[in-house]
C-alpha cells in the first residue's frame, strides 16, 4: 500500500475519530449503533480499514451530522484517486523485476488484452535485446538500480501467452513506433523481424496505424486494456489504473475508433517492410 494512500486514510480515520468524539460517543456506543464489533470501529479510526461509502454514511448519521457525509465521502473519493495512481518512483525503486512479475500475473488472468502503443513496440512483442535497451535507458533515466537481464527473463516469461489457446491479444501500434529508435541498427531490424512475422498469428492481430491516416480519434498516449475489468495508462511518472465502469468505456471506444483507421494483413507487412528497409542495412 503506497504511503500516500495510506497517509489519507489514517487522516480520514482522524476525522471519524473527531466526529464521534464531538458527538460524546465511545467506540462501544457507536458500534451499538452500527451493529458492528468495536474492533471494526477502532480500524476505521485508526487508519487500519477503508471505510465503504455505506460506512460514512451510517457514521455521519449516528454522530448527528449527516451534513458532513458529503465532506466524507469526498475524503473516501480522494483514497480511492490515491489507489488509481501508482508512482513509477515507488513501484521501480528496486528496479524493473517486480513491475514485470506484476505484468506476468496480470497476463495470466487476463483472456483478452487490447492494447495501443504510440512510440515503442508493445512489451509482449519485444526481442530480448530491444527489451534490454528499453530497461537500461528507463533505469539511467529514473536512477533506479539495474535489474535488466532479470526483468529481461520475466518479460520473455510473460510472452509465453501469446501461445495459450485461451487468450487473444489485439494490439494497435502507431507506424511512428516502427521508426523510433532508441536501440542499434541491428536490435531494431531484429525486432521489426519479429512483428513482421506475428501478423496473422491466429490469436494476435496486430494493425498499424499509417503516417496519414485520417483518424476519428488521435492517439495521445500508450494505453492497455484487460478483458472488461482494467485499464493500465502509463505516464512519465506513474501508472494509472482504472477499473471504473466509465473509464473502460472510454479507452474501449478509443480503442475501437482508432481500430478503424488500422491496416492489418498484407497492408501492416508492408507498412513494417517499408520501415525494416529504411535501416538501409547491408
Amino acid at each position: 500500500m503506497s504511503t500516500d494512500y495510506q497517509t489519507a486514510r489514517e487522516a480520514l480515520g482522524a476525522r471519524l475519530r473527531e466526529l464521534r468524539t464531538e458527538a460524546g460517543l465511545d467506540g462501544k456506543d457507536l458500534a451499538a449503533k452500527f451493529g458492528c464489533q468495536p474492533s471494526k470501529i477502532s480500524r476505521l479510526q485508526n487508519g487500519k480499514q477503508t471505510p465503504t461509502a455505506a460506512d460514512l454514511t451510517a457514521w455521519a448519521q449516528a454522530c448527528g451530522r449527516p451534513e458532513v457525509e458529503a465532506e466524507l465521502q469526498g475524503l473516501r473519493a480522494g483514497l480511492e484517486m490515491k489507489q488509481r495512481h501508482r508512482s513509477w518512483r515507488r513501484q521501480l525503486a528496486g528496479g524493473h523485476r517486480g513491475r514485470q512479475e506484476i505484468a506476468v500475473r496480470q497476463t495470466e488472468s487476463t483472456k483478452s488484452i487490447r492494447g495501443l502503443e504510440v512510440s515503442r513496440v508493445p512489451g509482449l512483442f519485444q526481442t530480448p535485446e530491444y527489451a534490454r535497451v528499453i530497461f537500461d535507458a528507463n533505469a539511467e533515466f529514473r536512477g533506479i538500480p539495474s535489474t535488466t537481464e532479470a526483468a529481461v527473463e520475466v518479460r520473455m516469461r510473460r510472452q509465453e501467452a501469446l501461445y495459450d489457446p485461451a487468450k487473444t491479444f489485439r494490439f494497435l501500434v502507431c507506424e511512428a513506433a516502427l521508426y523510433h529508435r532508441s536501440c542499434p541498427v541491428d536490435v531494431m531490424a531484429e525486432q521489426l523481424d519479429r512483428l513482421y512475422n506475428l501478423v496473422g498469428q491466429r490469436r494476435v492481430e496486430l494493425g498499424i496505424l499509417p503516417f496519414g491516416a485520417q483518424l476519428r480519434r488521435t492517439a495521445p498516449h500508450a494505453f492497455w486494456i484487460y478483458d472488461r475489468r482494467l485499464v493500465i495508462v502509463e505516464t512519465i511518472s506513474e501508472e494509472l489504473w482504472l477499473t471504473g465502469e466509465e473509464d473502460i468505456q472510454l479507452y474501449e471506444r478509443a480503442w475501437d475508433w482508432l481500430s478503424e483507421s488500422a491496416e492489418y494483413g498484407a497492408p501492416a507487412r508492408r507498412l513494417i517492410g517499408r520501415a525494416r528497409a529504411s535501416l538501409n542495412l547491408s
